[in-house]
């Protein structure tokens, strides 16, 4: 068997990388195992071995006044049945997703 001698540096964000590191460590995979298999898989597929596309967000400009009434409706709906999140937990929200 090979040794394995080559070594690969990435800065990532501190929260990113312990987020990472820890479903990696649920799954019970090293990330030296997991960096490996994906160069290997960048090999066998001659590219990246998933899609990478830029998600389309519907703007309000590119909605009708109907379905731009009816998002508006459901945020409303769901903010007086108590579905919404207060203001911190949603700014959480959206950068645990970034």
């Amino acid at each position: 068997m090979a040794t394995k001698t080559a070594n690969v540096t990435a800065r990532v964000k501190p929260e990113i990388k312990q987020q990472a590191e820890s479903v990696l460590e649920q799954l019970g995979i090293p990330v030296s195992v997991l960096i490996d298999s994906l160069y290997r898989q960048i090999i066998m597929t001659n590219g990246i071995p998933y899609s990478l596309t830029v998600p389309v967000i519907q703007a309000k400009d590119s909605l009708s006044k109907v379905q731009f009434d009816q998002i508006m409706r459901k945020g409303l709906d769901q903010a007086k049945n108590g579905q919404g999140l207060d203001l911190e937990d949603a700014f959480a929200k959206i950068n645990e997703s970034i």
